[in-house]
């Protein structure tokens, strides 16, 4: 037995250390003598101090930052939570967004992207039409009520119709498949250009040139989009215009 089972064992053996342990190192020392960077992760320093990755998207709430897609992934931009909101273009869910009752509060389930949509246009000072007045809709310290608005968007009589009177990019209301896109593209950063550059106290002018340096072009001139890396355009900010 032990002789038609010996060839089947030193075989298998033979390539765990070929494939699980020779090939990996190997190609792990190319990919540390080529491309370092690439293969620590792209992460990006300011100071000797790591402040993220130029592959994985963060949040940037600040008004003075560009801001990101939205994100699914965890309790948003997780990367040990990567992952899409499941949710098909049909849905109601992801259009309306959905409310639930935790502790006898009401809170918001999912936001979607009527929700999403409202505050891209007030945070970025865009025209829209609205079928009733947002104010119905703030807390009593005059910020909105997102669980306010999702109810009125679900509503089943007179519900909330809100439209931009703009056009607005895909990606500045919709989250990506897996919650990290480090990216977003050129006319959603544009959109946000006018509110960036009044937080920070300068023309529009100024900031445009550094779009358009860290606006990356869609892979080899064929695959993809062109797409603006939030995180190193917000570093390119803080340096180039720091706040006063």
């Amino acid at each position: 037995m032990w002789r038609e089972l010996g060839p089947g064992f030193r075989f298998t053996l033979a390539f765990t250390v070929l494939t699980g342990l020779l090939y990996p190192l190997a190609m792990t020392g190319v990919s540390e003598l080529l491309f370092p960077r690439q293969a620590n992760g792209s992460l990006v320093r300011v100071h000797g101090r790591v402040v993220g990755s130029s592959l994985i998207g963060q949040a940037f709430p600040q008004p003075q930052y560009f801001q990101p897609r939205p994100s699914e992934a965890g309790a948003g931009y997780d990367a040990t939570q990567s992952g899409g909101s499941n949710l098909g273009p049909t849905s109601a869910k992801l259009i309306l967004g959905a409310t639930a009752t935790v502790n006898g509060k009401a809170t918001v389930a999912f936001d979607g992207i009527e929700d999403r949509l409202v505050h891209y246009c007030l945070d970025n000072g865009l025209p829209y039409r609205s079928s009733q007045p947002l104010r119905r809709f703030e807390d009593a310290e005059g910020q909105l009520d997102d669980v306010k608005l999702i109810t009125a968007f679900n509503a089943a009589h007179n519900p909330l119709v809100f439209r931009a009177a703009v056009p607005i990019p895909a990606d500045a209301v919709t989250g990506s498949a897996s919650g990290l896109d480090p990216e977003i593209s050129p006319a959603n950063a544009r959109l946000q250009l006018a509110r960036v550059a009044r937080a920070r106290g300068v023309a529009p002018g100024r900031i445009r040139p550094l779009l358009a340096r860290y606006t990356q072009p869609a892979a080899f001139g064929l695959l993809g989009a062109p797409g603006v890396n939030v995180l190193e355009l917000n570093l390119a900010l803080d340096r180039r215009f720091p706040l006063r």
